[in-house]
């Protein structure tokens, strides 16, 4: 009598929740949720401080440019550093510079200092910025072992959305409750010191520095990897050229108090719309198998994205607004996922801070220069045509990147 084959065994069961059972993520992981937070109500304070002040589209650019100039300059500079010295250290003299931004704006604010005072603690927090990406993107992989570099990716991601909603909306009622945005400055200096706490007592994986050349040469070495990398500069080039031109977040203050008249509770809400549909789907994607066509899967998200921008754009109802935001994070985050595990996954560890450096001045500067595009645009042409061109213009994004980059329609599961 024939015996009967033995039944296959059953798939491997992914823990979703495998990075979270490391201590030192964990501190790295509320830090960072700290910390973002009061990065996002400096966003809805800012915002809303210097559009009642001036009234004007090009004030809320120059937001964004007071800030990218920094970036800019500082990002590959920081990449260099974070792969010769201790990143944890580099990462909490970051969150020191920020905080000492944050204060200030709240004693500018409170002192009712010149615009261009406060022009001066977005350029600060600019230099803060620069130097924390890098380190922090860097030092997130030394944490946790080089099996759990995806779910470590998503649970960051999806930290930084719960931060992105909770951040704008705590902004939008403080201001809301206070009438100033003092307070809110404040909270957000705060924030950044506790993550340097959090982040004091983390010990992280050792790896090995660059050897001691020149600046040059070692960040010509990080943008060689890229450029033989062509899928992870394909998806940093979506990003970047699809928020630029996409990007509507710095009108928002004019949307809240000109189109929806909603207030600053409203703003803040507007803002944290978009971090909503990102949070809901970094959980569905942390709980779910890796996308099989991650590529195919990443196009489709960022034209949608750009639709959805559109549709934002021309509507002029507060809920239908708040809806669209929400895909329109819904989709950004899909992007989001997909380039931070292609980074994690293919980076060496010795490249690590300066491709994020790299990739840091390709989406960090993006968001700013197109706040600044916004804003221009918005005073030559009105808000809702900025936003409207800015949604067609992704769309077109992603057209070429498709045509230029052939291999990204083929890019297939990331597990």
């Amino acid at each position: 009598m024939a015996s009967r084959a033995a039944p296959a065994p059953p798939p491997p069961q992914t823990d979703p929740y495998a990075a979270l059972r490391v201590r030192d993520f964990r501190l790295y992981l509320i830090g960072n949720f700290i910390g973002t937070m009061g990065m996002e109500m400096v966003t809805v304070a800012v915002g809303w401080d210097l559009y009642e002040r001036t009234g004007s589209a090009l004030a809320l650019g120059g937001v964004g440019l007071a800030q990218v100039l920094p970036v800019f300059l500082l990002t590959l500079p920081a990449g260099h550093v974070s792969d010769r010295f201790d990143r944890r250290r580099l990462l909490i003299g970051a969150q020191l510079v920020l905080a000492t931004a944050f204060i200030g704006l709240a004693a500018t604010s409170l002192a009712h200092g010149t615009i261009l005072l406060m022009y001066v603690c977005l350029a600060l927090a600019g230099v803060g910025r620069a130097f924390q990406g890098p380190a922090k993107d860097a030092l997130s992989p030394q944490l946790v072992p080089p099996a759990l570099f995806p779910n470590a990716a998503t649970w960051r991601s999806t930290s930084w959305q719960l931060a992105a909603v909770l951040g704008p909306g705590a902004g939008g009622l403080v201001i809301g409750a206070t009438h100033h945005a003092t307070p809110a400055y404040g909270l957000a200096g705060l924030a950044e010191l506790a993550f340097a706490m959090l982040v004091a007592p983390v010990k992280a994986r050792a790896f090995v520095p660059t050897a001691r050349e020149g600046m040059l040469d070692t960040l010509h070495e990080g943008i060689r990897f890229l450029r033989e990398t062509q899928i992870i500069l394909a998806t940093i080039t979506l990003d970047m050229f699809a928020v630029l031109l996409g990007g509507a977040t710095m009108l928002l203050p004019i949307y809240a108090k000109d189109i929806l008249h909603v207030g600053p509770t409203g703003l803040g809400w507007l803002l944290a719309a978009p971090a909503v549909g990102a949070l809901v789907t970094a959980v569905l994607m942390a709980h779910a198998p890796p996308l099989r066509r991650a590529g195919r899967s990443l196009l489709l998200a960022v034209s949608a994205y750009g639709v959805a921008t559109i549709a934002f754009g021309v509507s002029r109802s507060f809920a239908l607004s708040l809806a669209l935001l929400v895909l329109v994070g819904a989709f950004d985050m899909v992007s989001v996922v997909i380039r931070n595990t292609l980074l994690q996954v293919l980076t060496p560890d010795d490249l690590r801070g300066r491709v994020s450096a790299v990739n840091g001045l390709f989406t960090g500067t993006s968001n700013e220069l197109g706040g600044f595009e916004s804003g221009t645009l918005a005073a030559a042409i009105g808000p809702v045509a900025a936003v409207v061109v800015g949604g067609i213009g992704a769309l077109l994004v992603v057209a070429t990147t498709a045509a230029i980059w052939p291999e990204m329609r083929n890019l297939g599961s990331l597990g």
